[in-house]
């Protein structure tokens, strides 16, 4: 049900779904109105962030979860990119470094990046540190070919079995390696976990070093970037395992990425996870989707 006009018009026609939301007569159904009003109030407490932290520690807490894979995925929304701001030149400040190379005598002073940046932060300082409003996004799609759209990004670690721990939404212009290190501290204060899976995009030291404090292993595909004599090698390499006919064994644990790609696809396809509008709102929308991926996922390992 994508919208609440929907929504209503199922209740209506349903007893059995009304009885379960509370209202024993149609007549008692609230207003359009009303439901917006309270979807609002939801969006600005968090409540599905808090509700699906409650649903993990309380099923996932006490147990050992062997792997968590990262990965985010596009959220498209109806609204405009918010520009850019540049900032100005402050009074009395350097001024802004030329681009290209420097001259022999300069000495530029390098800016740390994001991912520098958040080593020296909390939890709670990376999270605020992210850009959070309408951006425009640019990724690989599974055939390699580079894909733009407008709207978010939702990074989500997953751990076996298809089931989402935690999920952070960003800008879709903010790189998935700046959100490995906040996500990474959310997941560790929910579940026990042993190998963190992540392809190339997360090739970064600092990430490998950020996980191994946490008590995990840190699987990561390695990103050759312009190395081409890395490149080589690798190829090289990867043609001599398929000569021996042997795989390496944390490639056989790398295959198991796959389950937060699986989590990704059902979001949209099955839990609504498709076009929304505003931050606070779509977060909201898209956690009451991964709560229920989430209940439906745990009924599985029951049944």
């Amino acid at each position: 049900m994508s919208t609440t006009r929907e929504l209503i018009d199922r209740l209506e026609s349903a007893p059995a779904l009304r009885r379960i939301c509370g209202w024993e007569k149609a007549s008692q159904i609230p207003h359009e109105s009303s439901f917006s009003r309270a979807f609002s109030e939801f969006a600005d407490n968090g409540l599905g962030q808090k509700l699906h932290e409650a649903i993990i520690k309380e099923n996932l807490g006490e147990r050992l979860t062997c792997h968590i894979s990262l990965d985010s995925t596009a959220i498209k929304a109806r609204e405009k990119p918010k520009k850019k701001i540049t900032s100005e030149k402050p009074e009395g400040g350097e001024a802004k470094p030329k681009r290209g190379r420097p001259k022999k005598a300069e000495k530029r002073k390098k800016t740390p990046t994001r991912l520098e940046r958040q080593q020296s932060m909390s939890k709670v300082e990376m999270l605020e540190n992210l850009p959070k409003d309408c951006g425009v996004g640019t990724k690989k799609n599974s055939k390699g070919r580079k894909e733009s759209w407008i709207g978010y990004k939702l990074h989500i670690d997953a751990a076996d079995g298809h089931l989402p721990v935690s999920c952070i939404l960003t800008s879709a212009s903010v790189h998935d390696s700046q959100v490995a290190l906040p996500l990474a501290e959310m997941t560790n204060q929910r579940v026990t976990s042993l190998y963190d899976l992540m392809d190339s995009a997360y090739d970064a030291p600092i990430i490998k070093e950020h996980s191994k404090p946490l008590g995990h292993i840190p699987i990561i595909d390695t990103n050759p970037r312009s190395d081409k004599e890395l490149k080589r090698e690798l190829e090289a390499e990867e043609r001599r395992r398929d000569f021996l006919n042997f795989e390496m064994p944390e490639k056989k644990r790398y295959n198991e990425r796959s389950n937060v790609e699986r989590v990704n696809g059902r979001l949209k396809d099955e839990f609504g996870g498709r076009v929304v509008r505003g931050n606070a709102k779509i977060m909201t929308h898209l956690m009451f989707g991964i709560i229920a991926l989430t209940a439906d996922q745990l009924i599985r390992f029951v049944t």
